[in-house]
């Protein structure tokens, strides 16, 4: 395996390592991204045994003792597992997540104390860079989800949103929505809830230029339209289930 390095917006970098051997023949990447400033964030650890590819690739880009934040999606060996392998390396980062997650996971977890970062905080990371930390809870699964949205080049960093298989380029203007849905059909990975249409149309409402996905390409364009899509499934989804609800009963 090799981590793979892209520019995918203004110093955000995405660090991808595919992996062939999870749902084959199609495989799954798994992608961290970092935030350059003059306080460095990264979004996402990586797993605990990706640890030193992933160090190894970021440190192509910047010294990792100089990452000042550590930020994720929700608490899973992929988006937190190497988080204290980066604390032990970056003496000065800070863990952060909101308060859930902090309460039920993080504030054990970590190595150091987190920063608990509430809805809608802006971290002010340098460089012209600010980074705002928005809840989803649920969304797409994880009673602490959250996202991540960089105010200055319109990119959300989207968690588990988008989930896709394959191996397909780095950043794509392409269709983003279809795949995603291909992968729910197979992995039933989203916590479905009635509320999942209306946080992620929130999203929408910020109108992101660049979509940062955790598994699959990154994507370019209109980003509010390829949200307010997704949302739309997953109404889709919630109106079967209830349909089935109905007739179960």
């Amino acid at each position: 395996m090799e981590t793979k390095i892209t520019e995918i917006a203004d110093g955000i970098y995405r660090l991808s390592t595919f992996v062939p051997d999870i749902a084959p023949p199609a495989g799954f990447t798994f992608n961290q991204f970092l935030v350059l400033g003059d306080e460095p964030l990264m979004f996402h650890t990586g797993l605990r045994k990706m640890f030193t590819l992933n160090s190894e690739a970021l440190a192509r880009i910047v010294s990792p003792e100089k990452l000042r934040w550590i930020a994720y999606g929700h608490f899973e060996a992929d988006e937190c597992g190497a988080m204290n392998e980066w604390l032990a390396i970056a003496p000065h980062a800070t863990a952060a997540h909101g308060n859930i997650g902090c309460m039920v996971s993080l504030n054990d977890f970590a190595d150091r104390l987190p920063r608990v970062l509430n809805d809608g905080d802006v971290v002010d990371i340098g460089g012209g860079k600010r980074v705002r930390f928005i809840d989803t809870p649920h969304t797409p699964h994880g009673w602490d989800a959250g996202v991540i949205y960089e105010e200055s080049t319109g990119t959300l960093l989207c968690g588990d949103l988008f989930t896709q298989l394959g191996n397909s380029s780095a950043l794509t203007d392409g269709d983003i929505v279809g795949p995603a849905i291909e992968a729910e059909d197979l992995f039933k990975y989203s916590g479905l809830n009635p509320e999942m249409g209306t946080t992620i149309r929130a999203l929408s409402k910020l109108m992101p230029k660049t979509l940062a996905l955790m598994h699959g390409p990154s994507f370019s364009g209109d980003g509010a339209a390829a949200l307010c899509a997704l949302a739309d499934d997953y109404d889709r989804r919630m109106r079967i289930a209830a349909l089935s609800n109905v007739k179960a009963a």
